[in-house]
């Protein structure tokens, strides 16, 4: 499983980005999907998940900012960021929880990660 994120550039405080990552190769069944970030020093945290059924789970730091979404028939996680503050600056990456078979593994993924900049 291959994933690739798009949608990270320079913002200014207040503004709004949209992240992509879309999931490619030998797709069996991909449970969670989420969006993690990295900012320097710092050590990566979980922004949101999203499982395949719906449900969603937020950061405190970013509820009612963010918005996770997914479109299943693409394997395809998206992250609708507003009101963006410069302490949202990171590194963000995406994940993804994919299951081989009808059984019980699971194994984890990561994007390349895209830089996210809040700044005036």
């Amino acid at each position: 499983v291959q994933l690739q994120a798009s949608g990270g550039g320079l913002v200014q405080p207040g503004g709004s980005l949209r992240l992509s990552c879309a999931a490619s190769g030998s797709i069996f069944r991909i449970t969670v999907m989420a969006w993690y970030r990295q900012a320097p020093g710092k050590e990566r945290e979980m922004v949101a998940s999203i499982i395949s059924g719906g449900s969603t789970n937020y950061a405190d730091s970013v509820k009612g900012r963010f918005t996770i979404s997914r479109d299943n028939a693409r394997n395809t996680v998206y992250l609708q960021m507003n009101s963006l503050k410069p302490e949202d600056t990171a590194v963000y990456y995406c994940n993804v929880i994919h299951s081989p078979d009808w059984g019980f593994k699971r194994y984890p993924y990561w994007g390349q990660g895209t830089q996210v900049t809040v700044s005036s």
